[in-house]
């Protein structure tokens, strides 16, 4: 029996998320795990007057590529791919894995060297975004890989995954709507801060955020979502900070990351478990070693780490630091292959804005 929720996701979706649009052309970007979402977003983008089409992706093709492919083909970009990005009107990513440690075994490096060369692609993503020519989302379908990996049965995880995206509501848009009016109360409090200062366990870093923008995100380009997030100075990050989850990346896990920073820049790096993979994709390219986002996570719908970085970024009480590329519209000038978000715990934190305490155990004190 289908499951009515995976309907009212699409319905969201395709009316709020994305504002589709007749006439829009809509991409779909998904592998086969995600066709019962496929079909119902298929059918709401037509109902919404719009040209959807499917970009089918396979794990296996990404894996095939790390294997045989030479560094040229590694390297190559389709033309059409390029065309493609300025073309579309809307265009969502759904994530629903089957082996999400499909890659676990390809060398870092290549994985890294792939990144650089889609760099042209994400930053022509971002540009679009910014001058509101191009909507995107990101989203998951749940499947057993990504219930494995949460530590749950896939009917536990479903009904954690549609919670997080507030479609047990009767009128879901309603309560995207209520969340992104209370967000931008400290989106605006934010907005007037000059440096930021956290202290958590094993922390004690300082960011600067004037003339940075923070911007709300309320089931847009995430779904779900829950935060508020800017871009910092790239030359004036200073301080250390200890990670409290592990980092994912390609399917790969990097274990208790610590980062020491000086004038922006990471200076030192260390983990306990895939270290190598930190210091490759650090290694990726100058900006990789800068803050290109920081972000506080406000779904306290979402209360455990599931290893799936769409819903543990949004974890209410956490804030994310993500190394390399940032979003223009927040006024960032970093530019880089990489965009890796990392999760600190701030539930037993405080964060302060120019001196003054702000938030505390992971709730802001408005």
């Amino acid at each position: 029996m289908a499951d009515p929720r995976v309907e009212k996701m699409a319905q969201v979706l395709v009316r709020y998320s994305l504002a589709i649009k007749p006439g829009d052309l809509f991409r779909i970007v998904a592998p086969p795990a995600a066709a019962p979402l496929v079909r119902a977003l298929y059918k709401e983008a037509l109902l919404a007057g719009a040209h959807p089409y499917l970009a089918l992706t396979l794990e296996e093709t990404e894996e095939l590529l790390f294997r045989y492919g030479s560094e040229a083909q590694i390297r190559f970009v389709s033309p059409i791919m390029r065309q493609e990005i300025e073309e579309i009107n809307a265009t969502i990513r759904i994530m629903a894995s089957d082996n999400t440690r499909a890659l676990s075994g390809i060398d870092p490096d290549k994985i890294a060297l792939r990144r650089q060369a889609l760099s042209d692609i994400q930053k022509r993503t971002m540009q679009r975004s910014a001058e509101g020519t191009l909507n995107w989302c990101v989203t998951l379908f749940p499947t057993n890989a990504a219930a494995q990996d949460a530590d749950m049965s896939l009917s536990d995880f479903e009904d954690f995954v549609y919670r997080a995206c507030k479609l047990h509501y009767e009128d879901p848009v309603a309560e995207w709507r209520k969340t992104s009016a209370e967000q931008q109360r400290i989106a605006d409090l934010l907005n007037e801060c000059n440096v930021i200062r956290l202290v958590a366990p094993d922390t004690d870093l300082t960011y600067r955020v004037a003339g940075r923008t923070w911007i709300n995100c309320a089931g847009d380009r995430n779904f779900p979502d829950g935060e508020v997030f800017s871009s910092c100075d790239e030359t004036a990050t200073q301080g250390y900070i200890r990670y409290s989850f592990p980092a994912i990346y390609a399917g790969r896990e990097v274990e208790d990351i610590r980062l020491w920073f000086e004038n922006g820049r990471v200076v030192k790096a260390t983990a306990a478990k895939g270290e190598d993979l930190l210091h490759s994709l650090l290694n990726m390219d100058e900006g990789a070693r800068r803050l290109g986002e920081v972000a506080f996570g406000t779904n306290y719908d979402i209360t455990r780490f599931s290893r799936n970085i769409l819903f543990d970024e949004k974890i209410g009480g956490t804030v994310h630091l993500a190394l390399g590329a940032g979003y223009p519209e927040t006024g960032s000038q970093n530019i880089s292959a990489l965009h890796w978000d990392m999760i600190c715990d701030m539930r037993q934190g405080e964060a302060y804005a120019d001196g003054r305490l702000i938030y505390k155990d992971g709730k802001f004190l408005i």
